[in-house]
């Protein structure tokens, strides 16, 4: 059984019209839902909804009346339905702001297209280094922090398969804040000496080789080390 990713989802949402509420013809708002249980516990059986944010919203409008009388409480509803779906539902609020914070509006969605299409581009260039056995550009990808984890990630990986020694100089001191893509870099750093039948003096941090007794830049007993 294969299972769509949050992103994958959004993607495919992008893709399609925002729904109007029925109750007062505004567009609804695309929304992320909130990491907590709700009602039986079971959540909302999906990572985004689309709800109708509009205050003058009839039926925004007449639940706070609703509520109030038949439970005594504070509260409204607003239309809501799910992405892909023709059937409004809705959904209990409890404050003028309430569920405010999990909108999602346009200026989002078009940072997630930017990004999306760069980290396409990201891996298009990953390819063609990969062909061209270029690990120059790959270092660079690398250690560029304005290029998308996902494509960093990858470039670390490739750094293993056709980096050579000049590739550890660069990388090997680096903090790069992500704890996956430093796990992938140790890992090709650990490969690239394998090959090369090489490793780092732990003295001075010079790369000799693996078999070595003293080191040849610091001139210490590596033996054993």
């Amino acid at each position: 059984m294969n299972f769509e990713t949050k992103e994958q989802v959004l993607e495919k949402i992008m893709e399609q019209k925002k729904p109007k509420c029925p109750h007062c013809n505004h567009e609804m708002s695309l929304w992320e839902v909130p990491p907590i249980n709700f009602s039986d516990g079971l959540g909302w059986g999906a990572p985004y909804l689309y709800v109708c944010f509009n205050d003058e919203c009839p039926l925004y409008k007449k639940g706070w009346k609703d509520i109030e009388e038949q439970v005594g409480h504070h509260a409204s509803y607003r239309c809501m339905c799910y992405p892909g779906a023709d059937k409004f539902e809705i959904m209990p609020v409890f404050s003028p702001h309430g569920g405010e914070g999990q909108i999602i509006d346009d200026q989002v969605l078009m940072e997630q297209e930017v990004l999306k299409e760069a980290i396409k581009k990201g891996f298009s260039i990953l390819a063609g280094c990969y062909v061209e056995k270029d690990a120059v550009t790959v270092v660079r990808m690398l250690l560029d922090a304005t290029e998308p984890a996902k494509v960093r990630l990858k470039a670390a990986e490739m750094v293993g398969d056709i980096g050579g020694l000049d590739a550890v100089e660069p990388i090997r001191n680096v903090k790069f804040g992500n704890r996956l893509i430093q796990e992938e870099v140790d890992k090709s750093i650990k490969k690239i000496h394998e090959k090369n039948f090489t490793r780092e003096c732990p003295f001075c941090a010079e790369i000799i080789k693996k078999m070595a007794k003293v080191c040849k830049h610091c001139g210490k007993d590596v033996a054993g080390q």
